[in-house]
């Protein structure tokens, strides 16, 4: 099997793992375990705790004792674990305590495998702005797949998921352990304490450009997480509305909500042409505005006549995640020393899905139940808050972040 076929299908297998629950979990905690708005935030939540500490030690541990693609195996295994143990649960405590032994494990997977991706095409002498994204894709693909094989079964309102994603992460788990050996990269010279740490890699935010960079990640962070937590729930609350019960999008929220990631697989193939033509500023700004984008039109939006509306913000979704996320990824590997990248890559994951995603969940959980009363939440309100939030993001990063795209660097950079 050639390299960059088996890079897919760790990619692939990554994203389904996380695909199988990430969007239905909260149609299911909303509608059959009736968690709370704060709730389900806090759920959700765990992934941002969980990115606070993990993915920087498990990027210390890749970088310094153990090969990557190993740390990555143990983490699916362990995480599989966990979910396994959710599926069975019913009472709030319990299963916040299952989900955030989960994201412990699983959130350090995605900046790994991002770095064993990096580093066996490195070796391999492959251009990895070039060559990254058409692999990469297949991971969203991946999540696609497993969002229709919930919706298809009617696993979405059930426990399915959590087998289902269990399932592969076993299987991912396994595969990991026959991947070509990615090894800490040797060093003679004398470490000091916080290189020991890992903490080198904060190295990073002594440059103006990089630090603006991550607070802006910590801050995007916010809306990444927001409708991985309430889109299905906000969809399926239509079913209370008798005009609305039994159109499409209700009865298949989940297959609805999968166009963001069809989405997502168009827009990373875009990712080298836009870097290389407006450099990684410009893209970001894209992004900020397509969240803009993405949660005005869910305000607006109903699976009746205002169906066209949910299916665009679904389109926007793809824009408003790769551009950032993919992008930023890229951007961190290019101006990160190569003896910190795990490390690099693990506080670029501490930013977004860290400390980001754990405050936004618990603010955005607080905004759902501030516009909820007996029971009925407006959803129309709670999404143009969202989307005002995005908009103050959009105005003031352009003046902040300082940055002067090299047009001619860029193209070299791709076209070797």
């Amino acid at each position: 099997m050639g390299i960059k076929l088996r890079l897919t299908v760790m990619n692939f297998l990554e994203f389904f793992v996380w695909g199988a629950w990430l969007i239905s979990l909260g149609g299911y905690m909303f509608n059959v375990l009736h968690f709370t708005g704060t709730q389900i935030g806090a759920v959700y939540g765990t992934m941002g705790i969980a990115s606070i500490f993990t993915p920087a030690l498990f990027g210390i541990v890749a970088d310094r004792w153990i090969n990557a693609e190993r740390v990555l195996g143990i983490c699916h295994i362990i995480g599989a674990g966990s979910l396994l143990w959710a599926s069975t649960l019913h009472d709030f405590d319990a299963f916040y305590l299952a989900m955030l032994l989960n994201s412990a494990f699983f959130m350090p997977t995605i900046a790994l495998n991002n770095t064993v991706s990096y580093i066996i095409l490195e070796k391999r002498a492959f251009n990895i702005v070039k060559e990254f994204p058409p692999i990469r894709v297949w991971g969203t693909v991946g999540f696609v797949f497993a969002m229709w094989g919930v919706d298809f079964s009617r696993s979405g309102l059930t426990p399915g998921q959590l087998y289902i994603s269990a399932g592969a992460g076993i299987l991912l788990g396994i595969y990991a352990f026959t991947l070509p050996p990615c090894a800490p990269v040797p060093n003679t010279t004398k470490r000091s304490f916080a290189a020991s740490l890992g903490l080198d890699a904060f190295v990073l935010f002594k440059n103006r450009k990089m630090f603006i960079f991550f607070v802006y990640s910590m801050l995007l962070g916010f809306a990444l997480q927001i409708s991985n937590a309430f889109a299905d729930g906000f969809i399926n609350d239509f079913a209370k509305i008798p005009q609305y019960a039994e159109s499409f999008g209700v009865r298949h929220s989940v297959l609805l909500i999968s166009i963001s990631q069809i989405s997502e697989t168009l827009f990373i193939l875009t990712i080298p042409f836009f870097l290389r033509r407006f450099g990684i500023k410009q893209v970001i700004i894209m992004s900020i505005f397509a969240w803009v984008f993405r949660f005005g039109l869910f305000g607006f939006g109903n699976p009746g006549t205002g169906l066209p509306l949910l299916v665009l913000s679904m389109i926007v979704y793809g824009m408003a995640f790769d551009f950032f996320n993919i992008s930023g990824s890229l951007f961190v590997e290019r101006e990160a020393d190569i003896k910190i990248r795990a490390s690099a890559q693990g506080l670029f994951m501490l930013m977004t899905n860290g400390f980001g995603a754990w405050i936004g969940t618990y603010i955005s959980g607080r905004v759902v139940d501030y516009y909820t009363a007996s029971g009925i939440r407006d959803w129309h309100n709670i999404w143009i808050t969202f989307a005002a939030y995005a908009l103050v993001l959009g105005i003031t990063f352009p003046f902040v972040f300082r940055y002067k795209h090299d047009r001619t660097a860029t193209t070299a950079s791709l076209q070797h």
